[in-house]
Order: structure tokens, then sequence, then C-alpha cells
């Protein structure tokens, strides 16, 4: 899988080196945000702290075997699928903030290319990302400005409703043709998968609006419930740990 993985990142350098500078646009974006919030909330704990490193790691790995394990949506084409994924994203960007959330969702993809490789020469695994991207950043974003309940729900509508907009405006610009032109399928073939389904596919703009749109509402929404409801149990967890590193660091610069 190795050598089959090397060259096809080599046959595709050119894309990969496009994923990795969107990768690092959305982090840029995701750290100013989060300057932005420090600095309204007075806090000056580092971005990358040494513990947020290591859970951003452990959140990464989940998140990349959560993502090994999609499944159908039925109402959609076979090659679209739903996962949880998002999950663990999404909880770490609430703890440790956007920039935390937006490499959770860069990494699960090393993790799950480096698990089952890749099947769409990195075209699938970049889209991932930026829709993943677009629910995870503006949740931990708005949630990071004032941390509450009610920003958390608000922040998950608001990632629910740019993770769909951004979701189908992506599809119709560029993954399908993209896709219609990995596996030399025409266009009106997909086109021709969505109207099996439903009979009121007859363009790019219908099969987006009735083939991804309510699947990634279905994601987004299924994805901010089961966060709501794990968060509140595991941040206690969080916590407790970046108290005690909080706790070593002052007791650290107190003995010099």
């Amino acid at each position: 899988m190795g050598n089959g993985l090397m060259q096809t990142i080599m046959d595709n350098a050119g894309f990969v080196a496009v994923c990795l500078v969107t990768v690092a646009l959305l982090l840029g974006v995701a750290y100013l945000f989060e300057k932005a919030a420090k600095k309204r909330n007075g806090s000056t704990e580092r971005v990358l702290a040494t513990r947020k490193i290591v859970m951003i790691g452990m959140f990464s790995a989940v998140a990349g075997i959560l993502y090994c394990f999609d499944f159908g949506w039925p109402f959609s084409p076979a090659f679209y699928k739903l996962d949880f994924s998002e999950l663990p994203a999404l909880i770490c960007g609430f703890a440790f903030g956007p920039v935390a959330g937006v490499m959770v969702e860069f990494l699960k993809q090393v993790v799950k290319i480096l698990i089952k490789s890749t099947s769409t020469a990195f075209v699938g695994d970049l889209a991932n990302f930026l829709v993943g991207s677009m629910l995870v950043l503006p949740a931990s974003v708005i949630y990071r400005f004032r941390k509450s309940r009610s920003t958390a729900i608000i922040g998950c509508v608001a990632g629910t409703l740019c993770m769909t907009v951004f979701g189908t405006w992506f599809n119709a610009v560029y993954l399908l043709p993209a896709f219609a032109t990995l596996y030399g399928m025409p266009l009106d073939a997909i086109l021709g998968m969505g109207a099996a389904i439903n009979s009121n596919v007859t363009s790019i703009g219908t099969f987006v609006v009735l083939m991804v749109a309510p699947l990634n509402l279905v994601k987004g929404g299924m994805i901010s419930v089961l966060t709501m409801l794990v968060y509140k149990k595991v941040s206690p967890i969080i916590k407790y740990g970046t108290a005690m590193e909080k706790e070593s660091v002052v007791s650290a610069s107190a003995q010099r």
C-alpha cells in the first residue's frame, strides 16, 4: 500500500500541493479568529500548548478511524457517504479552539489515507476536509468568543448551515466535474444516477440541491446533536487535564 500511495502522491503532486495550501489557508483563518477571541476574553493561553498538541493527536486518530467506517445514504448516489468523523473534530474545536478543530479535520485525512489509501486521487479527501471544516470552524469560533450552552447551539446551527451551503456550492462548481473527469464518467451519467433516485433531478443545480444539501444538513445536525450530548460528559476530563497543565506551568515559573 505504501508504494501505491507514494505513486498516487507523485502522480498528483500539483493537486496535493493545492490541498496543502488550502489547509494552510484555513488554519491561518482559524488562527486569526482564535487570536481575536483570546484578545477579547483576555486569555493568555497558547494556541498550541503541549496538552493541546497531544489531544489533537488523540482526537485525530479517533476521527480518522471513524472516517473509515462510512455508510451509505439512500437518498443520494452511492458515492456519497455519511460518517461520524466530524464529531471528534468539533469536540476538540470546542475544547481547544478553532485551530485545533481544523487540525483534527486535516490529520484525520492523513490517518484515513494511511489506513485505506485514497480511491479518488485525493479529490474526495480534499472535499471531506473542506466541507467538514465548514462545520467545525464557524461552530468553534462562535463558541470560543463566549463559552455557553446557547452559543454552542448557535455555533452548531451556523456550522451546519455553512457546511450545507458550501458543500452544495463546492459540489456544483468543482467536485462533480472533477469526479466526472477522474473516472471518465460523463456528467450526464452522474445526473442520471440522481434522477434514478429523484425524478426532479434535471441539472447540476437540482442535483446538488436535492442530493447534496439534504445529506449535509442531516450530517451537520447529527454531529451537532451528538456533540452537545457528548461534550458535557468529556469536558470535565479535558478541563481537568488542562488545569493540571496550567498549575504545573505556574509552579515551574514560581520555582525559577
